[in-house]
């Protein structure tokens, strides 16, 4: 059951740190302060330079001690080659019925992104077990329980604005995770990389002071 031992796996480690960067090195040196700082789901997207590599990188170097999965996918032939590579979970910022086939024969979640009833209710047909709630600091926390109300097996994952200040909510209205992006690097300014893994501990606390 490969498919819902990743599924368990990005639950109990709850943040996943949506990496962007300017270049291939910039970004293994964000990924590894953000691993160092005690985040365990890493989503590469496809927006940095080279992404194959880096997911490459990042499997041969941690492995099992990670949840690795490929970010900002839009089509089938680019998540079949992130697949390949290493990659464990398949987020897009759009629902692509391509893509969800292509994640079901390896036995890999995709997490499609969704902003309605329509379209959440669209991507558990196509056999997304999580679904990635995008943009989540449009849609708001109380989003989630909307949904649940009508559709109460669905889990969510908001991604795009999820903060130190809000991830609270975002715990007790019930997602299943959380996608955390810019703020990560809110302070980095090409140098200080140490910042990273300063901001990512400060995820990891909040998170577990909330669970206690």
């Amino acid at each position: 059951m490969k498919k819902y031992k990743i599924l368990k796996q990005l639950h109990e480690n709850y943040l996943v740190a949506v990496v962007r960067g300017i270049n291939e090195s910039e970004t293994n040196k964000i990924i590894d302060e953000i691993i160092r700082g005690g985040f365990k789901n890493i989503e590469v997207t496809f927006t940095v330079p080279n992404a194959v590599s880096v997911i490459e990188r990042i499997n041969k170097e941690y492995g099992s001690d990670i949840v690795l999965g490929a970010g900002t996918v839009l089509d089938a032939t680019t998540a079949r080659i992130a697949i390949s590579k290493g990659a464990q979970y398949i987020v897009s910022p759009h629902l692509d019925t391509e893509i969800s086939k292509i994640c079901n024969v390896y036995s890999i979640p995709y997490l499609p992104g969704c902003s309605s009833a329509s379209e959440i209710i669209e991507a558990l047909r196509y056999g997304s077990d999580l679904v990635k709630l995008f943009p989540g600091g449009h849609l708001g926390s109380s989003f989630i329980k909307d949904i649940k109300g009508p559709v109460p097996n669905v889990e969510l994952m908001p991604s795009g604005g999820v903060n130190l200040e809000n991830i609270s909510d975002w715990i007790e209205k019930g997602s299943f995770a959380v996608g955390v992006g810019s703020d990560l690097t809110k302070e980095f300014t090409g140098n200080n990389y140490e910042v990273i893994s300063e901001k990512a501990k400060s995820y990891v606390d909040a998170y577990r002071n909330k669970r206690k």
